[in-house]
């Protein structure tokens, strides 16, 4: 049995062994044992404190009856149910995270290009694509796309018949897509944040076509981490006037006019219309050494 420490001001503070198991005894006679194995205050109201630690967690009261962490780990559990718990999730998360920063760490300069899946191969802007994958490696850069089709595999196409090192990073997404046939580095992500954060970990700038809301989406959040200064020197080219130009005019008459951006931020975005510039552009702003090729390894 073990017994309660009497703090100074007479308060029972917590059993002196770890005998989790025993009533405690109070001033007023034992405390009444819950059926979760927790104390609770006897019926004059006099507290009755159980303290139990969980790793570094504490729980009191109501909650030092939780299981331990060992017999929930020991105990089977025939539906497999733990592997849909996010402390199991936190497992997958950092995994994905360990391949990506374990496959990507010595892929050298390289340069994300996005845009819509949707991109026929046929149209205009496959054939940029094409150019920009193309380009970017005679410049010295390895290319990274989302690994799908349209846009992104027009550049990894470029990339891959330049002979430079073309990477897809794939997300698991209701459709199928796959990676396309041109991704010789390719990485399968359950997270998309996990995945924006190799977009941009191992990308010295971002080139983008005309896309959708994934478009969009990557785009806003790189004009964000520039904004913010969460990442430098990192250019932002659009390709396509005629296609954001009113994007473009929207974010001049909307949120500039409104106060809600600067006139700084609007320098944060550059519009061209071919290959050639965008390449141009994001060569002059980032510098690097000797470009990599297909050949290299990655671990």
């Amino acid at each position: 049995m073990s017994s309660f420490q009497q703090s100074p001001a007479g308060e029972h503070t917590g059993p002196s062994s770890a005998d989790d198991g025993a009533v405690p005894a109070t001033p007023d006679g034992p405390g009444v044992q819950a059926t979760n194995g927790t104390y609770r205050a006897r019926a004059n109201g006099a507290p009755v404190r159980a303290t139990r630690h969980k790793g570094p967690v504490e729980l009191r009261r109501g909650q030092a009856g939780a299981p331990q962490s060992d017999s929930m780990l020991l105990d089977a559990d025939p539906s497999g149910g733990f592997t849909r718990t996010d402390p199991w999730r936190v497992l997958r998360i950092q995994s994905e995270f360990v391949e990506g920063f374990g496959t990507l760490a010595d892929l050298g300069p390289a340069i994300s290009v996005f845009g819509s899946a949707r991109t026929p191969r046929d149209s205009s802007f496959y054939a940029i694509g094409e150019e920009v994958g193309r380009r970017l490696v005679d410049a010295g850069y390895a290319v990274i796309t989302g690994g799908g089709p349209g846009a992104m595999e027009a550049a990894n196409k470029g990339a891959c018949e330049a002979g430079g090192v073309s990477v897809g990073l794939g997300i698991e997404l209701p459709f199928e897509q796959g990676m396309n046939e041109w991704v010789d580095l390719g990485i399968n992500f359950r997270y998309f944040f996990a995945r924006k954060t190799m977009f941009v970990k191992y990308a010295n700038g971002f080139i983008v076509l005309p896309g959708g809301f994934g478009t969009l989406d990557e785009l806003f959040e790189a004009m964000t981490l520039v904004q913010t200064r969460k990442v430098t020197s990192f250019p932002i080219v659009l390709i396509g006037v005629d296609y954001w130009r009113p994007l473009i005019d929207w974010i001049e008459g909307t949120l500039l006019a409104e106060g809600t951006i600067s006139e700084k931020d609007l320098s944060l975005l550059q519009l061209v219309d071919t290959a050639e510039e965008a390449v141009r552009i994001v060569a002059a702003t980032t510098r690097h050494p000797e470009a990599p090729t297909a050949a290299s390894g990655h671990s």
